[in-house]
């Protein structure tokens, strides 16, 4: 859970001569070459919370040169309290990398403010797309949305393998003993702080709390495990984004938030991401993991989702309001509240 930050004063930029010579530096040392040459610096698109800067580079040694593509991470103006630092992120990059997810490779850390002025870590930049509505539309992925889905599944499952135990991830706060519970207060004290009221948005933490399942052993779960947070290239899954709010929880969580129809774009009639059928991704995570879950179960996970998305959408719209972060796209943002409201009666069965 989470909302926008303020503006602040304004990024540090990244892409001008300055902040350039150094990072070509550091680069260098990382690699073990004589030079390398930034020849192009670009800030890719999104990033509220974090900033992505595509990095095209030239390395040359005496008479050997190479050109490679990486991806800078690193904060934006204003960081988001629940937020994990990129040190703690290049962690977890690191530790569901080696356990075989689909993810960009981590590469290098640096924690010297003296590089660019900020931490900031690089991963192998991964080739394809992640516009959802693309994804969810575009006529040349019909031969291989099956596969497609199912590798989703298979990755989502193999992340749900790293258990608490995992050394390297110590860090990460440990789950509560009752998760959905700990969701439901968290997402009602989001609602409290915000003016108006909500009754359907009560009203679906109330079924939600009379209904939740039984807790399950927790394991590392992404947390936006959706459609726009993952690349896919020539049809096939390149690796999955934007881990910063992982950390140890209800696997199912995951499962919900997936194929939510909320994050289904412009195919909501394709339950898996708006990218393909259900049975595809389910029949990829449970080869990995076993586990199937039910339609019942599915559908209270996605009222979940939809809570929580409905929350952060009028925290989001609030920002905009009061003036705190002026902007279209948190102001359109808002306006979804009613279309998840609506789904969030039909998945309580409240009405059809």
């Amino acid at each position: 859970m989470y909302s926008i930050p303020s503006a602040g004063s304004g990024p540090y930029r990244i892409d001008i001569p300055d902040a350039l010579a150094p990072l070509a530096e550091f680069l260098a040392q990382q690699v073990g070459c004589e030079r390398v040459q930034i020849e192009s610096c670009e800030r890719l698109s999104g990033g509220a919370i974090q900033e992505n800067w595509l990095l095209k580079a030239r390395l040359s040694s005496g008479s050997w040169q190479a050109e490679r593509r990486w991806v800078l991470r690193t904060d934006a103006p204003s960081s988001v309290a629940v937020s994990m630092d990129r040190a703690q992120e290049f962690a977890v990059l690191q530790a569901v990398h080696q356990a075989g997810v689909k993810a960009p490779e981590p590469l290098w850390l640096c924690r010297d403010t003296q590089v660019i002025g900020r931490d900031f870590f690089v991963m192998q930049a991964l080739g394809g797309t992640a516009s959802g509505h693309r994804l969810a539309t575009d006529p040349a992925l019909e031969p291989t949305r099956a596969a497609l889905c199912r590798e989703l599944g298979e990755s989502l499952a193999l992340l749900h393998r790293i258990t608490p135990e995992h050394p390297a991830l110590d860090f990460l706060p440990a789950a509560a003993a009752d998760p959905v519970q700990a969701s439901i207060d968290q997402y009602r004290s989001y609602l409290d702080a915000l003016p108006g009221s909500h009754p359907v948005i009560e009203w679906g933490l109330r079924w939600c709390e009379l209904n939740r399942p039984a807790p399950v052993p927790s394991r590392l779960i992404h947390r936006d495990y959706r459609t726009g947070n993952y690349m896919v290239d020539r049809g096939r899954l390149a690796g999955v984004l934007d881990w910063e709010f992982t950390g140890w929880g209800d696997p199912r969580e995951d499962l919900g938030w997936f194929t939510a129809r909320c994050w289904r774009f412009a195919r909501p009639d394709r339950l898996a991401g708006g990218v393909g059928e259900l049975g595809d991704f389910l029949d990829g995570y449970a080869a990995v993991s076993g586990y199937r879950p039910g339609a019942e179960e599915l559908r209270f996970w996605q009222l979940m989702a939809h809570l929580r998305w409905a929350v952060v959408a009028l925290q989001q719209a609030q920002r905009h309001l009061t003036g705190q972060q002026t902007s279209l796209e948190l102001a359109l943002t808002g306006r979804m509240v009613p279309e998840l409201e609506h789904e969030i009666l039909i998945l309580s069965g409240a009405t059809s």
